[in-house]
């Protein structure tokens, strides 16, 4: 490497950003000076774009085509192209230099608020990244799940090859959407607050959790618990004061369902008790009601976070003898797919996450086909999704007791 910096890519002249052919690749691997990829096609087992041209009867950008823009051909041509190269055993043009040749990496990060084990053990997050990654799988991309905490040296949203970027509930002191910010990527928000110029997709949050709690206040009860999350301590049984105090690593979501719930309740001159777990819980929390009950023991009504934490309460509920719903009342949120495994059924507010994933990825896509085209990377406006209230079984009349 030369003592003055690192070698320069190879250029192709007047390209810019608009989509280079990937038959390309080819002119670029045999320009002087230029970097030699191990797999390329012209290396794998002597079968190229031609091979295949020749075998089916088209033109090498027709194999091309079939192969990085389905959407040029006929689904029955298509086909042919890709049992013929599968029968000559090609792959397809070398990622790495179709990339090079096209300026594209051809790959979109999902940065999330913690550990990418949420996208696989929770049932909602597992929906929606399968709505992401079926969209983008119909537009020729492929997913990258970056957590949003750095790996020893290696900072996801900074060092990972991508063309955009879905900011999924996402801590903002973090840094990491900042690191996503300066490289320039087209950006689509998903649970976040919204933000001047850069498109998003929520759902309504605030009027889910309000609908909620007006159900429990018309059913009588006047002992309520709110089990919320937040980014950082305190946890457990909070104040008033500190529970009325919001901050933007407690999360949009969290944020918005703790204001939905309290605004129906003060309406109603009822003041709950709050519950707060870390950010980043993600059940199996087995001690929540023991804690409410002994801080209020009286309670007789529990709103929470998301399904996951209200099946657990009504678990530890049903362990400690505790009739869900005859002496408590609890209502979930996300209308997740164990809230009807769960006996009772459970009371919830119902958000698409599908069809959350679904948008947010659309609108990905769009941005970064414009922004190839040179036009603006964040074309679409943002989208608030409704929710829905989900009565079950877990709800039902406060308990009295007897002589009361």
């Amino acid at each position: 490497m030369p003592a003055d910096g690192p070698a320069r890519r190879p250029v192709i002249p007047g390209a810019g950003r608009m989509p280079v052919p990937d038959l390309a690749v080819d002119r670029i691997a045999s320009a002087p000076g230029a970097a030699r990829f191990p797999e390329s096609e012209e290396h794998v087992g002597r079968v190229t774009l031609q091979t295949v041209a020749d075998k089916v009867g088209v033109s090498r950008m027709t194999v091309s085509n079939a192969f990085s823009r389905p959407d040029q051909l006929s689904a029955q041509l298509r086909e042919k192209i890709l049992a013929a190269a599968d029968e000559l055993g090609y792959t397809g043009p070398d990622p790495s230099a179709r990339a090079l040749a096209r300026g594209a990496t051809g790959s979109v990060g999902v940065l999330l608020s913690n550990s990418t084990a949420t996208a696989f053990s929770d049932e909602v997050a597992s929906a929606f990244f399968g709505a992401i990654a079926h969209t983008l799988n119909e537009s020729g991309l492929a997913l990258t799940l970056l957590s949003s905490e750095p790996s020893g040296e290696v900072v996801p949203a900074r060092d990972v090859a991508m063309d955009g970027v879905i900011v999924y509930n996402c801590d903002p002191a973090s840094g990491a959407r900042e690191q996503v910010v300066r490289r320039g990527l087209p950006i689509v928000n998903v649970d976040q607050a919204s933000e001047a110029g850069t498109p998003g997709v929520n759902v309504a949050d605030r009027e889910g959790a309000r609908a909620a709690a007006r159900h429990i206040v018309e059913l009588g009860h006047t002992k309520v618990a709110l089990v919320t999350k937040s980014g950082e301590p305190p946890y457990g049984i909070v104040d008033p004061g500190e529970a009325d105090r919001h901050r933007a690593s407690d999360g949009y979501a969290s944020i918005e369902r703790l204001a939905g719930w309290t605004e129906a309740l003060e309406e109603a001159g009822v003041t709950p008790v709050v519950y707060r777990l870390p950010i980043d819980a993600m059940g199996g929390h087995g001690a929540i009601l023991a804690e409410i009950l002994e801080a209020a023991p009286d309670t007789t009504a529990v709103l929470a976070f998301s399904d996951v934490i209200a099946a657990d309460i009504v678990l530890e509920a049903q362990d400690s003898g505790i009739d869900v719903p005859g002496r408590l009342s609890v209502v979930g949120f996300d209308d997740n797919p164990l809230a009807l495994r769960l006996r009772p059924q459970l009371t919830t507010v119902r958000q698409d996450v599908s069809e959350k994933g679904r948008l947010a990825a659309s609108m990905l896509v769009d941005a970064v086909r414009s922004r190839r085209a040179g036009g603006d990377a964040s074309p679409a406006a943002s989208v608030t999704l409704p929710t829905e209230l989900v009565i079950r079984g877990s709800t039902g009349p406060p308990f009295e007791a007897p002589g009361a």
